[in-house]
């Protein structure tokens, strides 16, 4: 089981700050251009469908978020975006969107099978024909949270000029593939620091495809990074973009055009 110190307000704040733009959502919002219409599962504070809008985005697009608190940031000077409070439990579409991403590393979060397989289930129900499916996961290969310690420390600049310091602690695992972990943030004008509690599940490409296959989806492409370079044992990302077809139907495309060319890599 999850908590976690964004679902209140004064750190929900924060998590642009702490999740600045980039590679991954330059990625994605390419892919979000090309989409008549979009399902964000996990979107935070929205920043992707936000960007979208005001680059001038003229279809439907739809944040879905557990966190309360996140989702009062996405709102904020908003227009023409529905925010939906929950998980794909919460409400079910019927060939609905061109495209649903899941950004963030958020499918990590789907620590059962029968979480993944609910999931991915109402991820192939929303699509319309031909719709696409977009995550990424850490690649288990390369055991990012090795790199997960308290000496580790992100200091961040909050309102009142306070710092606000944010490190990480492996508190279990990896044990059947999955890892769990403490997120503490500490200020000085807090009494206390405010802890996080997490469990993330690592699955390699074949068990991806795997659980994709069982719920009507087929996998078209996968990455290693933001590059689109091929996946491999190094890889730091398992990209995936995957796609459902009604059977016994040919999918007629919802995209008004290609996904866009391969981004040359960029610093970081």
């Amino acid at each position: 089981m999850s908590t976690h110190p964004f679902n209140d307000l004064s750190i929900a704040a924060h998590y642009d700050t702490l999740n600045p733009w980039g590679p991954g959502d330059d990625f994605h919002l390419g892919l979000i251009r090309a989409a008549d219409s979009v399902l964000d599962i996990g979107c935070g504070t929205g920043q992707l469908l936000r960007r979208a809008r005001a680059e001038g985005h003229p279809g439907r697009l739809t944040g879905l978020d557990p966190a309360a608190a996140m989702l009062v940031r996405a709102r904020e000077g908003t227009r023409d975006i529905e925010w939906v409070l929950g998980d794909t439990r919460s409400r079910p579409w019927k060939g609905e969107f061109a495209l649903a991403v899941m950004t963030g590393h958020a499918f990590q979060q789907l620590v059962r099978d029968e979480d993944v397989r609910q999931c991915l289930g109402a991820v192939r129900e929303a699509l319309a024909e031909g719709g696409r499916f977009v995550f990424e996961t850490r690649n288990p290969e390369v055991r990012p949270w090795e790199r997960w310690t308290p000496d580790r420390v992100r200091t961040i600049t909050g309102p009142d000029g306070a710092g606000i310091r944010v490190h990480h602690e492996v508190t279990h695992g990896p044990a059947g593939g999955r890892v769990e972990f403490t997120e503490t943030y500490t200020c000085e004008s807090w009494p206390a620091p405010r802890v996080g509690r997490n469990t993330l599940r690592f699955l390699g490409p074949g068990e991806l495809d795997r659980f994709l296959a069982e719920a009507g989806l087929r996998t078209v492409a996968r990455y290693g990074d933001w590059d689109r370079s091929p996946l491999g044992p190094a890889s730091p990302e398992i990209i995936t973009i995957a796609e459902g077809a009604h059977q016994g139907e040919t999918p007629s495309s919802p995209w008004r055009c290609p996904p866009p060319a391969p981004r040359a890599p960029g610093p970081g």
